[in-house]
């Protein structure tokens, strides 16, 4: 017994810190206006891409959560910005929303990319192995 109860918890640390050395590539699904939802996709990022400094990982937005990227609405925007330079994180958000809400590229803040449709975006993601996650109140 005294030996499983030092077992388990060195292979525990074993398989995290060989998790951690392995990249991997996650595409995160922001649609909701809420920005608590915001603020959750953000801190999962930032804690992935601190733990996974190797892997990609990529935010599309649209629908309800276009505000998340707007220069004058995004109560995030600064830490948006801050990812502008890392080659690894990527936010990006559908032109089809922007069109639909009548936004331009310029009302977005600095670092934020935009494709053609963001649903077609994680379909494509995922055809290519990403993991997927919704980020959902």
């Amino acid at each position: 017994m005294i030996k499983a109860r030092i077992l388990v918890p060195v292979m525990l640390c074993v398989i995290m810190g060989f998790g951690q050395d392995n990249p991997i590539k996650i595409v995160f699904d922001v649609t909701s206006a809420d920005v608590k939802v915001h603020e959750s996709a953000l801190r999962h990022v930032k804690a992935m891409s601190k733990n996974y400094p190797n892997s990609d990982f990529e935010v599309v937005i649209y629908s309800g959560a276009l505000n998340m990227v707007l220069k004058e609405k995004s109560t995030i925007a600064k830490e948006i910005e801050s990812f502008a330079d890392n080659p690894r994180v990527n936010f990006v958000v559908c032109q089809g929303t922007m069109r639909r809400f009548k936004v331009d590229q310029t009302q977005i803040l600095k670092g934020v990319d935009s494709v053609p449709d963001g649903i077609l975006e994680i379909v494509d993601k995922q055809s290519k192995g990403w993991g997927y996650i919704k980020e959902a109140n």
